[in-house]
């Protein structure tokens, strides 16, 4: 089967969740053969070649540009991509293709069609982007992590099914991955994320407030690369007794001990959201992107902040972030319904769910 999907880990994970549901369905002594196909130069390659899957990539841009000049040139790469997709499905000869959005899966997906291949889409977010409104009209079938979602898919071959999530998630002990990210056992941390590819502003508002921030808890900042040195600059130049409570990390391969050690989170609300945080039980201050492709987050944080699992905070407001952060960590009643409330949207059989869709599909 070929997987794809890319630009941000809330497209690249549920692949990688599924070909683990896949390879458990399929069991040790079964056939199965795998190969994830992205984009040269994005983190596609550097995810996936982390978790021991062969990587393909095809050439892809975004249609959505400023420019006609820029369209027509990326409408052209587009087409060129999809022309090397087409190749790697005859020679690959998948018996279904997943596509999880985002730009580079536009080629796999056109090519399955082309090659009249069975195509399972699934969309993350709660809004539908671009890629996941063209290729869901060309699809199969369709999946969506919530309900809210299939308002943007068409009627009749979509279902809702939950965000898949790595076992990690559903396994993580809170004192093994405090010891392993080096937090003590007994002291409030709060995690800081952008997402896989960080948040500079988020990063800003972090810097700016940091002697607060570390006045309430320990902070765990997972910063992204772009800023991680300046941030260790910073990290270095505090006081010893405010250094030790500063634990910088420019990415972190595991998500879910992060997640396990944390009291309270400060998030991008990319699609990851939907299923991390309602598998590891954290309430958590969502954050909406307002860069390109941002306005996919929006409806995620208002997904969980209505159902009672987080409070939204907008990127405009994050002068009171402190203050935010301050109240929650106060009170632990309201920490525990939070995390009650995410735990209500947990649904640990997406990724077997999607497998068996798969399954069905190849058959």
């Amino acid at each position: 089967m070929i997987l794809s999907g890319g630009g941000t880990g809330g497209h690249i994970y549920p692949g990688l969740a599924v070909a683990e549901a896949l390879g458990r369905e399929t069991g040790p002594g079964g056939r199965l053969e795998l190969l994830y196909v992205g984009a040269r130069g994005r983190m596609d390659e550097q995810i996936v070649g982390a978790a021991g899957l062969p990587f393909q990539a095809v050439r892809a841009a975004p249609l959505r540009v400023g420019s006609p000049l820029s369209a027509l040139r990326n409408i052209a790469t587009l087409l060129a991509g999809t022309a090397q997709a087409w190749r790697l499905l005859g020679r690959f000869r998948p018996d279904a293709v997943f596509a999880t959005g985002g730009y580079a899966s536009v080629p796999v997906g056109l090519a399955a069609r082309l090659r009249r291949r069975p195509l399972l889409v699934y969309l993350p977010d709660l809004r539908a982007g671009w890629a996941v409104r063209l290729l869901s009209r060309l699809a199969t079938r369709v999946a969506t992590t919530a309900e809210p979602a299939l308002a943007e898919l068409p009627a009749g071959k979509a279902q809702a099914v939950g965000y898949p999530v790595r076992p990690a998630f559903w396994s993580a002990d809170r004192a093994a991955a405090r010891g392993r990210l080096g937090l003590p056992g007994g002291e409030p941390v709060l995690l800081v994320s952008g997402a896989s590819q960080g948040a500079h502003s988020l990063n800003v508002a972090v810097a700016e407030q940091l002697d607060g921030l570390l006045g309430l808890s320990h902070v765990l900042h997972l910063t992204g690369r772009a800023d991680e040195r300046e941030l260790l600059a910073r990290r270095e130049a505090l006081p010893e007794a405010q250094r030790a409570r500063y634990h910088v990390f420019g990415y972190l391969d595991e998500m879910a001990d992060a997640m396990a050690a944390a009291d309270l989170a400060v998030m991008r609300a990319g699609a990851s959201v939907l299923g991390e945080l309602p598998a590891a039980g954290l309430p958590a201050v969502l954050v909406p992107g307002v860069y390109e492709g941002g306005h996919n987050q929006r409806p995620n944080a208002r997904y969980l902040e209505e159902r009672g699992a987080a409070v939204v905070l907008e990127n405009d407001q994050l002068a009171r972030l402190t203050e935010v952060v301050r109240g929650l960590l106060a009170d632990e009643a309201e920490r525990r319904s939070m995390a009650e409330a995410a735990r209500r949207l947990a649904r640990p059989d997406a990724a077997e769910r999607l497998a068996r869709m798969l399954q069905e599909l190849a058959a």
